[in-house]
């Protein structure tokens, strides 16, 4: 980081049962990038109240929110946003001059994704996970209007829970009908990961795609 800290830097944390690196150099990085006089770290904590507490009254900027404190942290702030409640789950705090605000980036990315694409709400959805990011694309999609959805995921415990909270449907497997819209929350595919060439879903079932 090339910037002189002076008594105007607005400091950014985040909280984190482990924190590390990744996000305090990604931050700071763009900061330089976009000449803001923000500076970011990484902390954790074994008393959540007081560590929300010292946001507040430290005037800190912003907080990544990371686990074990995405749901611990919610009745310490003071306006929840649909991003977050819509999931239960917060992952960024923004202050504004006291007040804090809790919202998840996640649910807002894949709402604001999906409409500046312009799927039709009305193409059947099938979303394949149910972990957390899984969590956030079904409500967000949800939210967004899709209401014809299924959630395939493995997990037999996980997978109904997810869909039941959110009026889907569940399956162990993909089996998208055609003209779907097709989202998969897997690490299949993932780039650099074992399965990076993989896809949960068939090529046939890519190609009906939505």
């Amino acid at each position: 980081m090339s910037r002189m800290l002076t008594k105007d830097t607005q400091l950014c944390m985040s909280l984190s049962g482990r924190p590390s690196n990744i996000g305090t150099r990604f931050h700071n990085y763009l900061y330089d990038e976009l000449d803001l006089d923000f500076v970011y770290k990484a902390f954790t904590t074994d008393d959540l109240p007081s560590a929300v507490a010292g946001i507040r009254a430290l005037g800190i900027r912003g907080c990544g929110v990371s686990m074990p404190f995405k749901e611990a942290v919610i009745e310490h702030v003071d306006v929840l946003h649909r991003s977050a409640s819509a999931i239960d789950s917060v992952n960024t705090l923004v202050n504004e001059d006291g007040v804090l605000h809790a919202h998840n980036t996640d649910y807002s990315a894949v709402a604001d994704l999906v409409t500046a694409a312009g799927v039709d709400t009305a193409a059947p959805v099938t979303v394949t996970g149910s972990g957390g990011m899984a969590k956030a694309v079904v409500a967000a999609l949800r939210d967004s209007g899709f209401t014809d959805g299924v959630v395939a995921a493995r997990n037999e415990r996980t997978g109904p829970a997810l869909a039941d909270a959110y009026g889907y449907r569940w399956q162990s497997a993909p089996d998208p009908a055609p003209g779907s819209f097709l989202v998969n929350v897997t690490p299949i595919g993932m780039a650099g990961g074992p399965d990076a060439d993989a896809s949960p879903f068939t090529t046939e079932a890519v190609a009906a795609a939505t």
